[in-house]
């Protein structure tokens, strides 16, 4: 039978472990902080439009 703890992990097992459990969440963070920036920037470019239209009129 294998035991359930089998002593202090290395260095870089320790690093694996983070990047297999953070690395989901961060590269969430950035999908999200992306796509809000391009959003913005297309409603900033929409808005300006509207101006243009409506100083045109």
């Amino acid at each position: 039978m294998t035991p359930l703890h089998l002593g202090e992990l290395h260095a870089y097992e320790q690093a694996l472990v983070m990047v297999i459990a953070l690395g989901p969440f961060a590269v969430l963070g950035i999908a999200v902080y992306v796509v809000r920036k391009r959003d913005l920037a297309a409603e900033q470019a929409e808005q300006s439009e509207q101006d243009k239209e409506t100083s045109a009129d």
